[in-house]
């Protein structure tokens, strides 16, 4: 089988559509396909970015064109100018990065938590509560700081079940309302992000600046994490994974 076949086949086991993670993750598994290269992932992308039969929804985001119409009726459309606004895009951006941020937690070793709001919004197929390994928020405090918590887009706890890392997916909504959040909860020994289109950016920094925020911003407490860079490290940890194992 040719390379491009399996990534076809790859896409269209994995229900049309997949993340080049997944590609990465899943396209070796192809027994009668050859990868005789040393760079193969390189290889995937070069095929997804070239191949006639394959179209990009966002960056390391790919889908079978045969699939698009099923696709766009379920909320997995190509964000343009002039959809950017619209519910679908908003809705289907939040989650999409709510599981990025799931899988590279899970591939961490990390406990994964996720609103119980959000536990049936899908990442593609599969629902945001089928991904989280952990079903209820455990209680790692004061019931206030619990509750305040209960509600962030993402949350990696440790193996003592406390909050190792608290993620803000922000696509269109007020930077703020989560920095708030964050202050509460900033006595916590937590590292805290705010996940967002690098074009916010510097709205995010105006925020920070803010004389409430102060101590968070001069003791480095929040981080900003563009959309690109979760992208990336989503994919080097599958990367670096399937490396390991293709080593063993």
């Amino acid at each position: 089988m040719k390379q491009n076949e399996a990534v076809i086949q790859t896409l269209e086991r994995l229900g049309g559509i997949a993340t080049l993670g997944q590609l990465n993750q899943e396209v070796f598994k192809i027994k009668d396909c050859e990868w005789k290269t040393k760079t193969p992932f390189a290889s995937i992308r070069r095929i997804v970015q070239e191949n006639e039969n394959i179209y990009k929804i966002k960056p390391g985001l790919w889908a079978l064109k045969s699939h698009k119409k099923e696709l766009e009726q379920i909320g997995i459309v190509v964000e343009t100018e002039k959809n950017k606004n619209s519910k679908a895009v908003i809705e289907f951006n939040h989650s999409y990065y709510q599981g990025l941020l799931v899988s590279i937690g899970n591939l961490k070793k990390f406990g994964t938590f996720v609103p119980n709001q959000d536990k049936n919004k899908l990442f593609l197929h599969e629902k945001l509560g089928d991904m989280r390994t952990i079903q209820s928020i455990p209680d790692y405090s004061y019931d206030t700081f619990v509750s305040r918590s209960s509600t962030i887009d993402v949350i990696w706890f440790n193996e003592r079940k406390m909050p190792h890392s608290f993620f803000e997916v922000e696509h269109s909504t007020d930077i703020q309302n989560s920095l708030m959040k964050f202050f509460d909860l900033q006595d916590f020994y937590t590292h805290m992000f705010i996940v967002a289109d690098e074009r916010r950016h510097e709205e995010y920094n105006k925020k920070l600046g803010y004389s409430s925020f102060a101590k968070m911003k001069n003791d480095k407490r929040v981080e900003f994490l563009s959309y690109d860079e979760l992208e990336r490290q989503y994919r080097q940890t599958i990367e670096l994974q399937n490396i390991h194992t293709l080593i063993l």
